[in-house]
């Protein structure tokens, strides 16, 4: 991927409203990883940079290439004037609260996250186990069904398909 992504960031060098990088998160870019919540690599964010949301799409340069050509700025309290109606009324609320008020809120909703991702864990550690314990019995009734003589039949079976009338006599 690195190879394609270095072509994107050549093909939008330059740029005004398009702005792809790369950060090392291993070194003096980990507290930049830390504050997007980049937890594995490679990690692909794009949007606000004060709320950057997570890229799900190809990571070869044709998709990646796509997707970044269709990017433009977006609704924010930094562009104002490209906001309307609902977005435009929502801003305008939150910029009436104080900061005070705004950390309560998005301490709020970044509860809301933690508590969402920690049930996705618990809940996933639950599958992973029934996985593993309904895999281990799957196993072991293989293994039983096979040394029960289950290969032995099949065998039985081959000689007897082979028009050997006289498989009997041979014992």
């Amino acid at each position: 991927m690195k190879p394609d992504w270095d072509k994107l960031m050549t093909a939008f060098k330059g740029s005004e409203t398009t702005l792809i990088a790369d950060v090392d998160c291993t070194a003096g870019g980990k507290d930049l990883c830390q504050a997007h919540g980049v937890n594995g690599y490679p990690s692909l964010k794009h949007g606000d940079p004060n709320s950057m949301e997570d890229y799900q799409g190809g990571r070869d340069f044709k998709s990646l290439k796509k997707f970044a050509d269709d990017l433009k700025p977006k609704c924010s309290p930094f562009n104002l004037d490209l906001c309307e109606g609902e977005e435009k009324t929502k801003i305008a609320e939150l910029l009436d609260m104080s900061v005070s008020k705004l950390d309560e809120q998005i301490a709020e909703k970044e509860k809301e996250v933690e508590t969402a991702e920690a049930t996705f864990k618990t809940e996933l550690d639950k599958l992973q186990k029934n996985y593993e314990k309904l895999n281990k019995e799957k196993e072991d009734t293989i293994a039983k069904v096979k040394s029960s003589g289950l290969g032995l039949m099949k065998s039985v079976k081959a000689k007897l398909a082979k028009g050997s009338k006289a498989a009997r006599d041979d014992l």
